[in-house]
C-alpha cells in the first residue's frame, strides 16, 4: 500500500486518541502543547480582523479614483472569491482535527514539499506585511509626536505586541478582539454618518451634494472603462491579505466544530457591510471625482459632517488596524515555524512550547526578523516605492497560499471521497468552484502585469521559490523534511463522523 492510501486508510483506531487529542499532545508525552483557548467570540473578531484591512481605511481613496463608481464590484468580486477559498479550507481543516493549520493540510494532501512551500511563503508573507505594518505605525504616531525619533515608536510596538503574545494565546485572541471592535465602530459611524448626509441632501463647501446619483452621474459606473476597472483589483486585492488568519488559529480553538463554519459562513456579511457599505455611503456623499488618491476617505467624509477631531479618530483607527495587522503577523508566523519545525523543516528548536503553550522561539524568531523593518524609517523618499514593491509581493504570495489550499481541496476530493461525503461543512459548488477561483487568481496575475511597478513586483517573485527550491533541495539531499508530527488523513467512522489516523 502506498503512502497515500495508508494515510487515507490507515488501521482502525478506536481505542486510540481522536484528532482534536493528538492536536493537544501529538507526542504523547505530556509536554506543553497548542491549548484551544480561543472561544468563539474571539474567532469571530479574529475573522472580522483578517477581513477588515489598513487598505480599506488608507487605500480606498487610490483605489476609488482609479476604479470610480465600479471599485464596489472590484472589493464584490473579490470577497466573492476568496468566501469559496474560506470554505475549502473549512471543510478540509474540519476533516481531520488533527491538522494544525492549511500548511498540515497541504502537507499531507499534496506531500511535504507542498507543506514546506507554504508554510515559509505564509511566514515570509506576513514578515513582509509586518515591516510594512510596524514602518506604518511609526508614521501614524508621528501625527501627535512629530518630535519623537521614528525608531522609538516602531520598535516599542515589535516589543510590545511579542511580550503580549508570549503571555498566552488568549491574550492574542484579546487584543485582536478589541481592535476588530475599534475597527467596527469606525465603520459603523462612518456608514450611518454618510446615510444621514444622503438623507439630508448635505452640501459640502465645494457644491457638491450627497446623493445616490452620484454614484452614476458622472461617467457611469464604469468613468475609466475597463483598464479603470481591472487597475482597482491591484491595490484591493492586498486589502483582503488575512482573511485566511482563521485557518491558522484552528489548532487552538475551542470546538472548532462549531465555531470554524461560523466564523467562515459570517464573511459574505462582513464584506458587504464593511467594503461595500462603507464604500457606498463615501461614493454617494462626495463625488468619486472629488475623492483625493492620497487622503483617507474616512477623514474627509468626518471632517463634513463637522467633526472636528476627524483627523485624529482615523489616525487612531488607522494606528489600531496596522498594529492589528502587525499583531495577526507575529502569531501567524509563529505558529507556521511551529508546523514546520514538527515535521522537521525548520530548526527543531522552533516546534517546543512554553509553559504557557505557545511557541516562544518562533515569537522572538519571527519578532527578530521585524526588525530590520525599522531601517526603512532611514531610506527617505524610496519608502513609498519599495512598499509598492513588498505590497505587491506579499499579494501574489498570499494568492499562491490561497492555490495551494484550493489545490489540495481538489486532490482531497479525487482521493478521499469518502471523507468528502461524511463532512457536515461541505464547499458550495465543490470542484467546479475551485477551478472558477483558480482562474480568477490566474487573471489577477495578468492584471498585476499591467502597470510597470506591479509588474516589477511580479517579476520578482520567483526569486523567492527559487530560494526555496534549493533550500528544499538541500533539506532532501540531508535527510530531512516530511516527518510526520500529527495525524493525517481522517476517515469516516461507524457514527458517520471524523476520525484522524496516523501516517
Amino acid at each position: 500500500m502506498s503512502t497515500n492510501q495508508q494515510r487515507q486508510h490507515g488501521p482502525a483506531d478506536a481505542d486510540g486518541p481522536t484528532g482534536a487529542a493528538r492536536a493537544q499532545d501529538p507526542h504523547g508525552d505530556g509536554s506543553p502543547q497548542l491549548e484551544r483557548a480561543l472561544s468563539n467570540r474571539h474567532l469571530q473578531l479574529i475573522a472580522i480582523g483578517g477581513a477588515i484591512g489598513t487598505g480599506l481605511f488608507m487605500g480606498s481613496g487610490k483605489t476609488i479614483s482609479l476604479a470610480g463608481p465600479s471599485v464596489l464590484l472590484v472589493y464584490a468580486v473579490i470577497g466573492f472569491m476568496l468566501f469559496f477559498v474560506m470554505r475549502a479550507l473549512g471543510e478540509l481543516l474540519l476533516s481531520n482535527l488533527g491538522y494544525k493549520s492549511f500548511r498540515d493540510i497541504t502537507s499531507d494532501v499534496l506531500g511535504p514539499w507542498a507543506g514546506f512551500f507554504t508554510g515559509w511563503t505564509y511566514w515570509f508573507c506576513w514578515i513582509v506585511t509586518g515591516i510594512a505594518d510596524i514602518v506604518a505605525i511609526s508614521g501614524y504616531m508621528a501625527f501627535w509626536a512629530p518630535d519623537l525619533a521614528r525608531w522609538i515608536p516602531a520598535l516599542a510596538t515589535i516589543l510590545l505586541l511579542l511580550g503580549l503574545n508570549l503571555v498566552a494565546v488568549r491574550l492574542f485572541g484579546e487584543l485582536e478582539f478589541w481592535f476588530a471592535i475599534i475597527k467596527i465602530v469606525a465603520i459603523v459611524a462612518l456608514v450611518v454618518t454618510g446615510l444621514v448626509l444622503v438623507a439630508v441632501a448635505f452640501q459640502s463647501p465645494d457644491g457638491s451634494q450627497a446623493t445616490l446619483s452620484n454614484l452614476y452621474s458622472d461617467g457611469g459606473f464604469f468613468p475609466h472603462g475597463v483598464s479603470g476597472f481591472l487597475a482597482g483589483f491591484q491595490i484591493a486585492l492586498f486589502a483582503f491579505v488575512g482573511i485566511e488568519l482563521v485557518g491558522t488559529a484552528a489548532a487552538e480553538t475551542k470546538d472548532p466544530e462549531k465555531n470554524l463554519p461560523r466564523a467562515i459562513n459570517s464573511i459574505p456579511i462582513r464584506i458587504v457591510l464593511f467594503y461595500l457599505g462603507a464604500l457606498f455611503v463615501i461614493m454617494a456623499v462626495t463625488p468619486w471625482r472629488n475623492i483625493s488618491p492620497d487622503e483617507s476617505p474616512f477623514v474627509a467624509m468626518f471632517a463634513l459632517a463637522g467633526l472636528p477631531a476627524a483627523a485624529a479618530v482615523v489616525n487612531f483607527v488607522v494606528l489600531t488596524s496596522a498594529a492589528s495587522s502587525a499583531n495577526s503577523g507575529i502569531f501567524s508566523t509563529s505558529r507556521m515555524m511551529y508546523g514546520l519545525a514538527q515535521e522537521d523543516e525548520a530548526p527543531r528548536s522552533f516546534g517546543r512550547l512554553s509553559k504557557n503553550s505557545v511557541p516562544a522561539r518562533g515569537l522572538i524568531f519571527s519578532c527578530a526578523c521585524l526588525v530590520p523593518g525599522v531601517a526603512l524609517l532611514y531610506t527617505g523618499k524610496s519608502v513609498v516605492a519599495a512598499f509598492t514593491l513588498v505590497t505587491t509581493v506579499s499579494s501574489v504570495l498570499f494568492m499562491f497560499v490561497w492555490t495551494m489550499i484550493l489545490v489540495s481541496y481538489l486532490r482531497y476530493r479525487r482521493e478521499r471521497p469518502q471523507v468528502h461525503e461524511a463532512s457536515t461543512f461541505k464547499m458550495p459548488g465543490g470542484v467546479v468552484m475551485c477551478w472558477v477561483v483558480l482562474a480568477f487568481f490566474a487573471a489577477m496575475l495578468v492584471v498585476l502585469m499591467l502597470e510597470k511597478d506591479t509588474r516589477d513586483a511580479l517579476l520578482v517573485t520567483p526569486v523567492w521559490f527559487a530560494v526555496l527550491g534549493v533550500a528544499w533541495a538541500v533539506m532532501r539531499r540531508r535527510g530531512h523534511g516530511g516527518r510526520p508530527a500529527v495525524a493525517r488523513a481522517a476517515a469516516p467512522d461507524e457514527h458517520g463522523g471524523s476520525r484522524s489516523r496516523e501516517a
